[in-house]
């Protein structure tokens, strides 16, 4: 019989502090989220004010941040997911009662709150999928995504996942029931939908054969489907919520680039009769202060705590913003998506000195706007990919996608390349590549399959 031992290990255990705690959600939080939250805490927290509303006393604890006045707070470009408590949850509580595996079921959910305001799933599975592994570090295969998008498509009210107008109309007719009416509205919705947009009723009876009085049916089923089935779910809901808000603005005044966060919160501070108070009890013994005296404390600890967590996570977002502008200065100057350095978190965190961890949280749903558009921070993050044999430089994956355009641009049509034959010359350009990578680059960029790209 072997011999038994106890081992006992040692361990140390990092727990976080309540306000790290607090920071870390702070971090996370968007632009619109951040000001929501200094209102709460506002309202909620008498000690803490808008130093600029307080008559003029003594300086207290200050966040050391003035809101920017800018026109372009109302300017966003891109949309945003729909999350009131309408379609957001009424989606997932119908998710909830599906019998859906467990990373079927968190596509789903993800997918959902990409839905805008309409319904309308307007990003690619693929863009989706990024998200995932860049974010959160989910692992998503494409088999997985697909049956997450059916789950949301098979959901109420009928239309939702859809990827545009003609997509919704198709979703709903094929919840009806099988009738002649409804097969002529999907026979017009799937092969003679220009002209249906068009008002091009002669058109529809030539391409489709049918009669007047059988077009005349069919459209008017489809004329009484829903072209914005999400809007009929909580259509209250504040226009606003489908706005996105830019957390940094860039500015480029005669070459010099700046960056600005794009927050309203006001400059804070301690409200002057509680700090006056405070300095008082701070004279007395803990045994001798005046009953209710908690109260005061309390409220003053948490105001000036408060401060400097705001405090913390804007010069830590500035600290991230500043280094992915350092090295993506020369995008930035040119506007030339393909002069992007490969940038991991590593890179900013060489440069600002911050955990992986912090840096994610700081980028992870961030917006920057420029003067050409509104990007996700994410957008100028990528891994670099072999090295370029002319410069010595490493290849974003922007480089090979446009690699690969080059090449099919150039391929003879009656033979067009294979994603073995574009390995190979990747491969020789010195890009170390698989050739399932390629056909994923191939593929984001919409370029068929060699096949399909052939002409007689």
């Amino acid at each position: 019989m072997g011999e038994q031992r106890l081992d006992i290990e040692q361990r140390t255990v990092q727990r976080l502090s309540q306000q790290q705690v607090r920071f870390v959600r702070m971090l996370e939080m968007n632009a619109p989220e951040l000001d929501e939250a200094v209102e709460r805490e506002m309202e909620a927290n008498p000690a803490l004010v808008d130093s600029e509303e307080e008559i003029p006393a003594e300086p207290s604890f200050h966040s050391g941040w003035v809101p920017r006045e800018s026109s372009t707070w109302d300017d966003g470009t891109l949309r945003t997911p729909d999350t009131s408590a309408s379609l957001y949850d009424y989606l997932n509580e119908q998710l909830s009662e599906r019998d859906l595996d467990a990373d079927t079921d968190r596509m789903a959910r993800y997918i959902v709150g990409n839905l805008d305001r309409n319904g309308y799933l307007t990003r690619s599975i693929h863009d989706i999928v990024d998200d995932l592994a860049f974010g959160p570090g989910i692992i998503v295969d494409e088999a997985t995504a697909e049956r997450g998008l059916a789950a949301v498509r098979s959901l109420e009210p009928a239309g939702v996942g859809a990827i545009d107008l003609r997509d919704t109309l198709r979703l709903q007719l094929e919840r009806m029931a099988a009738s002649p009416v409804r097969d002529n509205a999907m026979r017009i919705v799937t092969d003679a939908f220009e002209a249906f947009t068009m008002k091009h009723k002669h058109r529809i009876i030539s391409a489709l054969k049918l009669s007047e009085k059988d077009v005349d049916e069919a459209l008017a089923l489809i004329l009484s489907l829903n072209p914005k089935p999400g809007a009929a779910i909580g259509s209250a809901a504040a226009d606003s919520a489908n706005v996105i808000v830019p957390d940094f603005i860039l500015d480029n005044e005669d070459g010099n680039l700046s960056i600005t966060l794009n927050n309203r919160i006001p400059e804070l501070k301690v409200e002057y009769s509680f700090a006056q108070a405070m300095r008082e009890l701070e004279k007395l013994p803990r045994g001798k202060r005046p009953k209710g005296s908690e109260f005061i404390v309390s409220s003053f600890n948490d105001a000036r705590d408060f401060i400097r967590i705001v405090a913390q996570r804007q010069k830590t977002m500035m600290s991230v913003m500043s280094a992915i502008l350092k090295i993506q200065e020369e995008y930035f100057r040119t506007e030339d998506v393909y002069t992007l350095k490969p940038m991991m978190l590593k890179n900013i965190s060489d440069l600002t000195g911050l955990d992986f961890s912090v840096i994610s949280r700081a980028t992870n749903n961030k917006y920057l706007q420029t003067p050409w558009g509104v990007f996700p921070l994410r957008f100028f993050f990528s891994d670099s990919i072999g090295e370029d044999k002319e410069g010595g430089d490493a290849a974003t994956n922007r480089k090979i996608e446009a690699a690969i355009a080059a090449m099919v641009e150039k391929e003879d049509k009656r033979k067009p390349l294979s994603d073995r034959r574009i390995t190979e010359n990747l491969a020789a350009m010195g890009f170390d590549l698989s050739r399932r990578t390629v056909a994923k680059y191939r593929d984001r960029q919409n370029i068929p399959v060699a096949r399909l790209r052939k002409e007689l």
